[in-house]
C-alpha cells in the first residue's frame, strides 16, 4: 500500500480503488484510525476524501456513527446493466465504423495484456485492463454524450463487475467474448462488433447480478424491488 499520499486526489483515488475492488467490503465500517496510519495522514484529509466518495455514492456518512462503505443496491445495478447493453451496442457500432490502424493497434496491445493477465491468474490486473478496453472503445465511438453517460454508469458498476472476476467459468467466457469482439473489429464489421459487445455486456450483467444475489444482505448487499 502507498505509505504517503500528500495529495487530496491521491487519497481519494486510493480509497476509491479499495472500495471498487472490495478491499473495503460493501457495508463495512470504515476504520479511520487504521486508514490514517496506513496512509500516514491525519483525520482531516481522510474525512475530506470520504466526503468526495460519499458524493459518488461509494460511501455513506452517518452522523455520530462514522462512515461505512455503501451497500450495493441490486435493483439499481440491474437497471444500470440494462442501460449498459444499449450503450455498448451503440459504442460497438460507432467504434467499428470509425476505427483506424492506430486505434486498432492500441486495442490489440491492450487485448494482449488482457489475455496474458488471464493466463497468469492476475485478476485485479485483468480487471483494470478490461475497463481500459471498454473505455477506449467508447472513446473511439467519437460521441461525447455517449462517453459521458457510459462513464457515469460504469463507475457505479465497478464493484459489481469485480465480483464476476472471481468466478472462474465466467472469467474464461469473458476472455473468449473479448476475442470475438476483437475479431469483429479487425474486420471492421459494424453489426457484429455491436452485437458482440452487447452480448458481452448482457452476460456480464447477468453474472454480476447472480453473484450479488448470493451475498447476504448483511454482507453489503441491499435488496430492493423497483
Amino acid at each position: 500500500m502507498i505509505r504517503r499520499l500528500p495529495l487530496h486526489d491521491a487519497i481519494v483515488g486510493e480509497l476509491r480503488n479499495m472500495i471498487q475492488t472490495s478491499e473495503l467490503a460493501p457495508g463495512s465500517k470504515i476504520n479511520e484510525a487504521v486508514l490514517c496510519e496506513a496512509f500516514d495522514i491525519s483525520r482531516t484529509p481522510l474525512r475530506e476524501a470520504l466526503k468526495v466518495l460519499a458524493s459518488e455514492g461509494l460511501v455513506e456518512l452517518r452522523p455520530h456513527r462514522g462512515a461505512i462503505v455503501a451497500p450495493i443496491d441490486h435493483a439499481e445495478i440491474a437497471h444500470i446493466f440494462q442501460l449498459m447493453d444499449a450503450l455498448e451496442r451503440l459504442a460497438g457500432e460507432c467504434a467499428a465504423a470509425n476505427i483506424g490502424p492506430a486505434e486498432l493497434a492500441e486495442l490489440e496491445a491492450l487485448h494482449a495484456q488482457l489475455v496474458a493477465f488471464h493466463r497468469a491468474g492476475k485478476r485485479n490486473e485483468y480487471f483494470l485492463v478490461n475497463r481500459q478496453i471498454h473505455a477506449r472503445l467508447v472513446a473511439f465511438a467519437a460521441n461525447p454524450v455517449l462517453e459521458a453517460t457510459y462513464a457515469t454508469c460504469s463507475t457505479k458498476l465497478v464493484r459489481a463487475r469485480s465480483l464476476v472476476n472471481y468466478d472462474a467459468k465466467r472469467w474464461q467466457e469473458s476472455v473468449e467474448e473479448h476475442e470475438a469482439i476483437m475479431a469483429a473489429l479487425r474486420k471492421r464489421d459494424v453489426r457484429r462488433t455491436s452485437e458482440r459487445l452487447a452480448e458481452h455486456s448482457r452476460k456480464t450483467g447477468d453474472a454480476a447480478i447472480e453473484a450479488l444475489r448470493r451475498l447476504p444482505v448483511g454482507d453489503g448487499a441491499r435488496h430492493r424491488v423497483g
